[in-house]
């Protein structure tokens, strides 16, 4: 407490400071409420208590250690020993952690995971019921992370074959790509020959003591951090801790945790691959700089914050010129920040994207517009804009510091552990900030970006077409040096002029004319004096935040399907038009500093409109609904920008494997010339027309009282009904009331068993399947056919993966539609070894009928259910549950609350109730069963 005391009269000291007089080495104020210990062994540890989802803790365990640190004999075992991670320990042999885990209702996947990068290694298990066996039980995890993995020489063998095909499913043109060009990106350090996924030579052949040596050098408590994020007592978990945790032996002698620093470089390096499956470039310009690791001061802070104001300004130019029809590019990335590769180096990095055959113009444009700042520097407009945009998220921020989520806390604790970041007071550093922004001038941002744009140690990384007018490195560097010598560069201009977001329109304000409170939810519905029913509830749950849906029956089902390009490319068109008075590039500049969105959609059957914002800001939200209705705006320069990415789309799209398969499905299932099933290909797109989407669009949101609104969050009742008013209610609207349509489209064969062979740089086998049938739309049954897919997504990472080691995961989902069809699906898919294909097929039929003849693990089906129980619980801490129960009881007549719509389903579902629901599913069904393969 006397810590956190001085910290704030530190503070409120330098608010009265100028800020020429801050000590800029002082260290940063930290955030007290993560605790950071080290033990006697060298093992360091976090704490952090918070409720934002009650009763349980997430366990974290950060290895200091990545594929970097292995010889060459090894490369691929920092990654191998990741997965050896779940594959056997100490208090947990086999599959044991995942057993103890799954029947608690935690899932390999979402809450069991891990990473491994270049330089570390990362484990987590969220959302862990803080019941003391439980707590127990993830403090016992970390601790056989941490020393005690058994490698044993089974598991290693079992896992060398799913490692391969995890391999062969990250394996595509852009992975080939990066593995051609990483060498002069990295000036051929020893990071381009470390690729954490590793040489599948030496994964499937290495000897065991290799694995075990890489083991026992590395994971070490001096390279290792725990930390622990929860609903708990922070003292508690402290001493558990250090009761459990001090006793792991520390490593004496161990190898030095050394690091890479990629030399300097005086010329710029070039590279350019290219790649049969890839058909679009795309250019990477970037100047590397070192980076400290030592403490965090209030320099640095000035620092980053200067670094991050030019990143944005950079990035909105760009945003600026590519929503422009003649840009040469479809967009351009800018910044300076972390390295990706190293830790201990920044760059200055330019990604540029460009359109068909422009490459010299798109790049000549976009460092153009680079040395037009480093020699001019921003406007006052673009840098109070900024400062605005940048005190919202500061205020944003704080108003949520007891809503963090567990893995945004652990990011902080990472960057902390790893590259010795400091974990910021954020309220600190706020005030901070508001003293660099009183004293900051235009000199100062020309300054910064003239540190990032130097001569030394610069790369450009071309991904070329093949027969196109790649960019080579004589026209880089003479672009280069002509946009630096270029005499006629002027300075950015924009008006400065402050316009606000519903100038041109003219409101008539309505009236609340009835207000009904739902005692059963907790509710309150408000009617309008236009017609629109708008359904509220004040919900605090996650604090500073609100959430606005509206939704109408009709959707794409009431578009003729001539028109069905043209409503299927509106909403982008629409986002790419800005909206009222205002671009898409003016838009933004007007709600600078607001956090508040608002956005429309045409789907199946019916049309939404959705938005959140701060409860601040939900004046602006409703303004933007508003003008969604009475006021939207189609862009011919949009709509034109949005096409040529379309074009570009295309030209991408037809050398992805990927694509080809999808469009082979749609062919397949529905014929090559179905008036709604179609390819969205250079035909597709010729038939849609700016004219027409302009009709559809005005049709689908011709009426206001057609749509059912939904309003949760954090603002008053009382704050809300005046905005209704003026903003809803004013809205002009009629009596006219729309139905959806049944336009469902049926396969063309009721059975479809068919090979497919493609052409692949890479080879590897994809099986899609899929079975249809009807079935009478229930809670039972949809939870039913929900628990069929995830038991079976059970059983095949059991026998495909563990088992067979043939694929890295197979994908399985179960589903039940109520509309415009009641009708149930189950899909399955996976990448596989082409060798043992057929017989991975065969497994997942085989399970399928081991489930319709009565064979059910109950393991699997406790393990499915827990999920289920725990999941709803969990949700039940966020506003969006709220929102789920409002729309649910309007819309669907049922109260999510009310145990038997849930809980009283999920504890009865048996067995023979799987089994049942197996047998309705698969008798008569329809089906498809479409296996790629490698053309030979």
């Amino acid at each position: 407490m006397k810590r956190i005391l001085f910290q704030l009269f530190a503070i409120a000291f330098c608010l009265n400071t100028s800020a020429q007089s801050l000590n800029l080495s002082q260290s940063l104020p930290e955030d007290q409420s993560i605790r950071k210990g080290v033990l006697s062994n060298g093992m360091t540890y976090y704490l952090h208590s918070t409720d934002v989802t009650k009763d349980v803790a997430s366990y974290y365990i950060i290895q200091n250690v990545g594929s970097i640190l292995e010889n060459d004999n090894q490369q691929g075992l920092a990654h191998f020993l990741e997965h050896m991670a779940f594959n056997g320990t100490k208090a947990f042999p086999g599959k044991g952690i995942l057993e103890t885990l799954q029947k608690e209702g935690i899932v390999f996947g979402k809450d069991i995971n891990a990473y491994t990068s270049f330089d570390e290694t990362v484990y987590n298990v969220d959302n862990v019921p803080t019941r003391p066996e439980l707590i127990e039980t993830g403090l016992q995890i970390l601790h056989d992370w941490s020393n005690y993995l058994l490698l044993t020489e089974e598991e290693i063998d079992a896992e060398r074959g799913v490692i391969k095909e995890e391999w062969r499913t990250r394996q595509n043109g852009g992975m080939r790509i990066l593995q051609k060009n990483i060498g002069a990106m990295v000036n051929n350090s020893k990071y381009a020959n470390r690729l954490p996924i590793g040489l599948m030579d030496i994964v499937e052949n290495f000897e065991y003591k290799a694995l075990r040596d890489f083991y026992h050098d590395w994971y070490r408590t001096d390279l290792q951090a725990i930390a622990v994020i929860g609903d708990f007592d922070i003292d508690e978990m402290e001493t558990k801790i250090k009761a459990k945790f001090s006793s792991i032996p520390a490593v004496k002698d161990g190898p030095e945790r050394f690091s890479v620093k990629i030399d300097d470089n005086e010329d710029m390096i070039y590279a350019i691959a290219m790649d049969k499956e890839v058909a679009t470039s795309n250019i990477s310009f970037s100047i590397r700089h070192p980076k400290s690791l030592e403490n965090e001061t209030i320099g640095d802070l000035k620092e980053n914050l200067l670094n991050n104001m030019v990143n944005s300004i950079l990035s909105t130019r760009f945003q600026e010129i590519s929503q422009q029809p003649n840009a040469p590019f479809m967009g351009v990335r800018a910044g300076y920040s972390d390295d990706g590769f190293a830790r201990n180096h920044k760059s200055f990095a330019l990604g540029v994207y460009p359109k068909p055959n422009m490459q010299q113009e798109a790049f000549k444009l976009a460092i153009t517009e680079v040395n037009r700042a480093v020699k001019f520097g921003f406007t006052n407009a673009e840098i109070n804009r900024v400062k605005a945009e940048f005190g919202n998220y500061y205020e944003n921020q704080i108003s949520k510091l007891d809503d963090r989520s567990h893995r945004a806390i652990v990011r902080t604790i990472q960057k902390n552990y790893l590259k010795n970041a400091s974990m910021k007071d954020v309220k600190a550093e706020y005030e901070l900030v508001k003293i660099f922004f009183s004293q900051l001038t235009q000199a100062d941002l020309l300054v910064q970006i003239k540190k990032m744009y130097t001569q030394k140690n610069r790369s450009l990384i071309v991904t070329g077409v093949d027969g196109n007018n790649n960019l080579t490195k004589a026209d880089a560097l003479a672009i280069i040096k002509a946009a630096e010598n270029d005499t006629t560069l002027k300075p950015y201009e924009e008006e400065e002029e402050a316009k606000e977001l519903m100038s041109g329109v003219t409101l008539t304000s309505g009236k609340i004319v009835s207000e009904v409170k739902n005692q059963v939810i907790g509710s309150t519905e408000f009617t309008l004096s236009n017609g629109v029913k708008v359904h509220y509830k004040f919900v605090n749950k996650n604090k500073n935040k609100v959430s606005l849906q509206a939704i109408s029956d009709g959707g794409m089902s009431l578009v003729s399907n001539e028109d069905l390009p043209s409503a299927n490319l509106l909403g982008q068109v629409i986002e790419m038009s800005g909206l009222g008075e205002f671009s898409a590039t003016e838009l933004p500049k007007v709600l600078a500093g607001k956090t508040a969105r608002a956005s429309t959609r045409i789907n199946g059957i019916t049309e939404s409109v959705s938005g959140s914002s701060s409860t601040k800001d939900v004046k602006t939200m409703l303004q933007l609904v508003n003008l969604r209705f009475t006021k939207p705006r189609f862009d011919k320069d949009g709509y034109n920008v949005f096409m040529q990415n379309v074009d570009n789309f295309l030209i991408r799209k037809s050398k992805q494997v990927s694509s080809k398969m999808n469009d082979s499905i749609t062919t397949i299932l529905y014929g090559k010339n179905h008036p709604k099933e179609r390819l969205f290909d250079k035909n597709y797109v010729s038939e849609a027309s700016f004219d027409k989407m302009k009709s559809i669009y005005k049709t689908r949101f011709a009426n206001v009282a057609d749509f059912t609104f939904f309003i949760i969050g954090d603002v008053s009742k009382e704050d809300l009904k005046p905005l209704l008013e003026n903003y809803i209610a004013s809205i002009p609207a009629n009596d006219i009331k729309e139905n959806w349509k049944d336009t469902s489209s049926s396969w063309i064969n009721k059975t479809t068993d068919k090979d497919v062979y493609l052409e692949m740089e890479d080879p590897k086998t994809s099986v899609r399947l899929s079975v249809k049938n009807d079935m009478e739309y229930s809670l039972k049954n949809m939870y039913l056919m929900r628990t069929l897919g995830d038991i079976l997504q059970l059983r095949y990472t059991e026998s495909l993966r563990e088992q067979e080691g043939g694929t890295y995961g197979a994908s399985s989902r179960g589903s039940l539609s109520k509309e415009p069809k009641e009708q149930a699906r189950l899909s399955v898919s996976f990448d596989c070894n082409p060798d043992l294909a057929e017989k991975l097929i065969s497994i997942v039929h085989n399970e399928m009928e081991a489930i319709k003849n009565g064979t059910i693990q109950q393991k699997d089906l406790d393990k499915t259910l827990a999920n289920y129980l725990k999941e709803r619980e969990e949700s039940q801490n966020y506003n969006g549950y709220e929102m789920s129960l409002l729309m649910n009881y309007v819309l669907e007549g049922y109260n999510m609350n009310d145990p038997k719509n849930f809980e009283d389903i999920i504890k009865s579902i048996t067995a023979t109730d799987i089994q049942r629901v197996m047998g309705t599913l698969l008798k008569d069904a329809e089906s498809y069963e479409i296996v790629f393969k490698p053309k030979k």
